[in-house]
């Protein structure tokens, strides 16, 4: 018998796809071996050709079946990479839309300032005792910015000189507006000067101050943990739950620098922003007498969300705006006058029933520097002072939530900015998605932001971006905001305008105030500050060295103190507020703290407590696109009213100026008056 040798490839691979096949083929051995046994019989002719014939198709299937392995290993390939593909796309298409499913790889795009998911989580943080009040601060950098075209957002470093005279308080001063705006009063920092202390590198603050610590360690939020929630609580309505508005980047974040265009030599104006979506003049204006209409429908017509189950301060609420309603009249009250109001017999009693009845709920939670940690000094010192005002009240403050009209968010928006944009990312979306997982934590811990979407809840923030950062997961919240722009999802009635406030010395807030006597303030107007926005340069154009009565420059060289600067508003009888990047500038408040009369010049600009307020009784508001006329605008007010004004601007500057202790009146109280007013006539009853 011939050995039989057999090959199969059995069934069962999942990458074959054809049947068992099995080859017999008979061999024998080389008749030219010499050491074959010669009784072995020679193969006929007939049996070599069918010999051969096996042989060959023997390599001819194995070569198909090779060919049909190699086919099917390159197709299973092909999936396994396309399967890899599809899935790496799905990763990062939720990383990039930030579904609300929780962080998805949050390091795909983010730089080294993006929460990580082992960073440091919420903690609650002490609240200051009245002791501890003034050293609850954040010791930052300072930086003469005066760069006209500088970018919106900067990376500030960390080593800084700071001058200030100040006691071991740790009250330090903030950067200039860091974000491109330079110091927003076309000068540079006047604190370089006369006062004098330093944060060294390893950020342990020298001086007079003494040894004040600075921590150089941020802690990062991450997404809330699960929180386990009794079966008889109603779900936390998430921020995801309730969001109306459709967030876009916007164009807040700044084109680069040398997007710019150049203008003549013989002007100060070294280059204009190029004309784009925001550099252009609005083609619709809100007027304030517009606002005023608005207003009155927004009290009509807006409510908040109905509560989703009752409690007794629903009802507290209602007979509050019953008695405010029917206030009784205020003929003579010697620390307000009336004219400055719009009904200040309202107000009064709104304001008497804010101290008697208003309580205010803290959150504990959220770890510094972005809770519980503000700037005290600077152009965002107006959520830094409320925020540390509010945190150390005794009177307001509560820690039964049960008895709470309001709950805070105590965040800063600056330190937000400060801690968490990457620098020249032109993104804030890991900014917007740190305050989603703060609501979202505190949603699901407890139940006060549930009952009510957040429509009892209220945050007050100055950063130029705190709008498009708040309006999509905070959109139902009482939003105290410097930049109250009314064509930007800014709502009267609901929202409060925030004082955009520039305090040089926290130990003496007040220090400079008041101006010349009306005999002595010679300079028709004034203005002076960096090319920001479109409507600075516009001003310049036409008014710079263009008359003497006219006092308008662009940034002023740097004197002690800013000296010249404050000169000019003490000495001016009307002082220029235009806009930069934004519609907001500390320019209004300065204008009030040196009794200068404002010139408001920023379309669609709500200006402060303007549901309290008459602005026009001491405020001028002229639209951008009359800047050409504007010293006939001015020369046009006779001289009777002007003085009218100038009064009235002394009388309302007690409501815009910070005290060490809160003080009956003054700015705290106006900003918090504000947010429970707005309140009391949006609340809804279950």
């Amino acid at each position: 018998m011939l050995p039989v040798v057999a090959f199969g490839v059995l069934n069962g691979s999942r990458f074959t796809k054809f049947k068992s096949f099995f080859f017999f083929v008979a061999s024998t051995p080389n008749i030219n071996d010499q050491s074959s046994e010669k009784n072995i019989p020679t193969p006929s002719l007939d049996a070599r050709v069918a010999m051969a014939i096996g042989q060959r198709q023997l390599f001819s299937n194995f070569s198909r079946m090779g060919q049909e392995l190699f086919s099917t290993f390159q197709l299973e390939r092909k999936r396994l990479l396309g399967f890899i593909s599809i899935t790496i796309a799905i990763i990062l298409a939720f990383q990039y839309l930030e579904l609300p499913y929780g962080a998805v790889q949050p390091t795909v795009f983010s730089g080294n300032k993006t929460p990580t998911s082992d960073s440091t989580g919420f903690q609650a943080a002490d609240l200051p005792s009245n002791s501890e009040t003034l050293k609850n601060v954040t010791f930052l950098n300072q930086e003469n910015s005066t760069d006209e075209n500088a970018h919106e957002i900067v990376d500030i470093p960390k080593t800084s000189e700071v001058k200030d005279n100040v006691s071991s308080t740790g009250l330090i001063s903030e950067p200039a507006r860091g974000s491109g705006r330079s110091l927003e009063f076309g000068v540079t920092d006047e604190s370089s000067s006369e006062e004098s202390f330093e944060i060294s590198n390893n950020g342990s603050a020298t001086g007079q101050t003494g040894n004040l610590g600075y921590n150089n360690t941020v802690s990062h939020l991450v997404p809330p943990s699960e929180t386990k929630v009794s079966q008889n609580m109603t779900p936390p309505m998430l921020s995801n739950d309730y969001d109306e508005t459709e967030f876009t980047e916007g164009e807040r974040f700044k084109p680069p620098q040398d997007d710019v265009k150049i203008v003549g030599n013989n002007s100060s104006i070294s280059s204009m922003p190029k004309e784009t979506k925001r550099s252009q003049i609005p083609q619709e204006v809100t007027t304030i007498s517009k606002m005023n209409e608005l207003l009155l429908q927004n009290r009509a017509s807006y409510r908040s969300m109905r509560p989703r189950w009752s409690a007794a301060v629903d009802q507290e609420l209602l007979q509050t705006r019953s008695e405010i309603e029917n206030a009784p009249t205020v003929n003579d009250d010697v620390n307000l006058y009336a004219p400055l109001f719009r009904n200040v017999s309202r107000f009064k009693r709104s304001y008497e029933l804010m101290e008697r009845t208003l309580k205010v709920y803290v959150y504990r939670e959220g770890a510094k520097p972005i809770m519980h940690s503000p700037y005290l000094l600077g152009i965002y010192a107006s959520e830094g002072w409320f925020m540390k005002q509010m945190e150390a009240s005794t009177q307001f403050v509560t820690k039964d939530p049960k008895k709470a009209h309001l709950f805070y968010l105590p965040f800063s928006s600056r330190m937000l900015e400060e801690t968490l944009y990457v620098q020249n990312s032109h993104s804030s979306r890991n900014l917007v998605q740190y305050l989603k997982n703060y609501v979202d934590m505190i949603a699901g811990k407890h139940n006060f932001w549930n009952r009510t979407g957040g429509a009892d809840h209220f945050l007050v923030a100055c950063h130029d971006w705190a709008p498009t950062e708040t309006k999509r997961n905070m959109g139902r919240c009482l939003r105290a905001l410097c930049n109250a722009d009314v064509k930007e999802g800014f709502v009267l009635g609901k929202d409060v305008s925030l004082p955009e406030t520039y305090v040089r010395n926290a130990q003496r807030p007040t220090r400079n105030l008041g101006g010349n006597r009306v005999s002595k303030r010679k300079t028709l107007a004034f203005f002076a500050g960096g090319m920001h926005g479109y409507v600075r340069p516009i001003l310049l154009q036409h008014w710079e060295n263009k008359d003497p009565d006219m006092k308008i420059f662009g940034t002023l060289p740097k004197s002690k103190g800013n000296r010249n600067y404050i000169q000019y508003m003490k000495s001016s009888k009307y002082c220029i507020c235009a806009k930069g990047y934004e519609v907001n500038s500390p320019r209004v408040v300065e204008a009030i703290f040196f009794e200068c009369v404002p010139v408001i010049i920023s379309d669609n600009f709500v200006p402060p407590f303007f549901e309290m307020l008459n602005w026009e009784s001491f405020a001028v508001f002229v639209l951008e696109k009359d800047i050409p006329n504007l010293k006939s605008i001015l020369l046009s007010i006779p001289q009777k009213r002007y003085l009218q004004m100038q009064m009235m601007v002394k009388k309302v500057q007690q409501h815009f100026l910070w005290h060490r202790s809160p003080v009956k009146y003054d700015i705290f109280h106006m900003i918090l008056h504000s947010i429970w007013y707005n309140r009391v006539f949006t609340a809804k009853a279950r």
